[in-house]
């Protein structure tokens, strides 16, 4: 989450500027939203991976696969955001003032960018960790070819296995696997992207 880009605004005046936004989605949380920045082609593009292949998987389930452009609200913490990928399953629950904002994601991929690698592993993950219904999260790196997979166990818990290189990635909650050969695909198509430059130390005194 980077800095707020604006003063305190309500929920009704966030989601009102965010219907009619033009130049870019922003997260929103007590009082504050945040710029999200846009996403660089190979990360759209292993998003999109992601989206067409749980798509496929899962068309003769009652399961639906959302974009980036669908909000998320977690309830018990107040985060408005938009997860790269969010899978949910047995119906939509939508919030009662705003029905264009998601409530009960059952599985939600982030993929990983260097600017944010820190927050959707960190706090964002602890937000997503609050929301009762769901039951996986994916972080799909776009620097390697690693997607780490968190279960959620029975007592509450979190439980991480990782998949590399031509593995498949089993998810049981949505009774279906995974390859990182579609998620990955076509990336080598895109031109190398530069080496992201590290931030000064700050000076003392």
């Amino acid at each position: 989450m980077q800095h707020p880009h604006s003063p305190p605004i309500s929920e009704d005046a966030y989601i009102a500027r965010e219907r009619a936004a033009t130049d870019g989605k922003s997260e929103y949380l007590h009082g504050r939203t945040y710029a999200m920045s846009g996403g660089s082609p190979k990360h759209n593009l292993v998003a999109i991976n992601v989206a067409r292949a749980l798509g496929n998987a899962l068309v003769d389930r009652p399961c639906v696969v959302l974009s980036s452009d669908q909000r998320v609200c977690i309830e018990p913490t107040g985060l408005y955001t938009y997860p790269d990928v969010t899978v949910v399953c047995g119906g939509l629950k939508v919030h009662p003032r705003f029905d264009d904002t998601l409530l009960n994601p059952t599985v939600i991929v982030e993929v990983l960018s260097p600017s944010t690698e820190g927050y959707d592993r960190g706090a964002k993950f602890g937000h997503y960790r609050r929301i009762e219904s769901l039951r996986a999260v994916l972080l799909v790196s776009q620097v390697e070819r690693v997607v780490e997979h968190y279960a959620r166990e029975p007592d509450g818990s979190w439980r991480l296995t990782t998949f590399t290189e031509g593995q498949t990635v089993p998810i049981p909650a949505l009774d279906t696997s995974l390859s990182l050969n579609d998620v990955y695909a076509k990336v080598d198509l895109l031109a190398p992207e530069p080496e992201p430059v590290p931030p000064r130390p700050k000076t003392l005194g």
